[in-house]
């Protein structure tokens, strides 16, 4: 007797469809065939990430660099109602300028009374005028600021400054007073102006900028600083200077956050 033939261990190979996708018989097999390597395609991941184009350079803009009614409102604003004072400085009776100027004086006395009131009415007028120096810094600076960071943040960077500068430099005023080491004339120091807002916004604006512009800039402000130091001609506002340049730069974290949430 002939010995019966052993039946195949393995299926045929279902036959390919020429009208349609291949059956699920097929695509199991073809599943652990290994795949040729041939041309990456367009859906390839790697494909794709590489055909990302490239993030083209932000052109330097020198326009961008003043303030305009639409980009920096703040800004634009504030700078009106310096210039309209600064006007009226130099052309009013000098004595109710001074009168004026004494009135919005943050000195510990006017702090005791009407704190908030004096410390608003004392940023409404810039020592020296136009042409102070401080003028064309607030400018630029708060133009700076309120591009990357808008209009309530950059207000809130110099007001930063500008509070705690001054507490800081009268509050020990008050002490000494009270101490016996001032005479009690101190208490009614004339101290106005916009200089401590300005001095924390050069400090803030530095941590926002590439490195080759950052230390530059710090340390040009610093150097005007402790120059006015040394030739101590007004060691409370100098030293005033100094601290609101500081509190600029304890802001860094603070400031590049608010960036990135505005460029995100």
């Amino acid at each position: 007797m002939e010995p019966t033939a052993r039946a195949a261990t393995t299926a045929p190979c279902p036959p390919l469809s020429e009208d349609g996708p291949p059956s699920a018989e097929l695509a199991e097999l073809l599943d652990g065939v290994p795949r040729q390597r041939g041309p990456a395609t367009a859906s390839d991941p790697a494909t794709v990430a590489v055909a990302r184009p490239l993030p083209t350079p932000v052109p330097f803009r020198p326009w961008r660099l003043l303030p305009t009614p639409t980009g920096t409102p703040f800004t634009v604003g504030y700078a009106a109602v310096l210039a309209l004072t600064s006007l009226f400085t130099e052309y009013a009776d000098p004595s109710l300028v001074h009168a004026l100027h004494q009135a919005s004086s943050t000195d510990v006395a006017h702090l005791l009374r009407s704190p908030v009131l004096v410390l608003l009415a004392s940023a409404l007028w810039i020592a020296g005028g136009l042409l102070s120096p401080y003028a064309l810094a607030f400018v630029l600076v708060l133009t700076a600021l309120e591009r990357r960071m808008g209009g309530p943040r950059a207000a809130g960077i110099f007001l930063l400054g500008h509070v705690l500068a001054t507490l800081a430099t009268e509050v020990p005023v008050g002490i000494a007073v009270l101490a016996g080491h001032l005479p009690h004339s101190s208490l009614h120091r004339l101290d106005y102006g916009i200089s401590f807002g300005v001095a924390a916004g050069v400090g803030s604006l530095a941590g926002l900028l590439t490195p080759w512009l950052r230390w530059p800039l710090l340390a040009l402000a610093a150097e005007i600083v402790v120059q006015d130091l040394i030739a101590f001609t007004d060691p409370m506002t100098n030293w005033g200077h100094l601290i609101a340049l500081a509190i600029g730069v304890t802001t860094w974290p603070l400031v590049r956050h608010w960036q990135r949430a505005r460029t995100a």
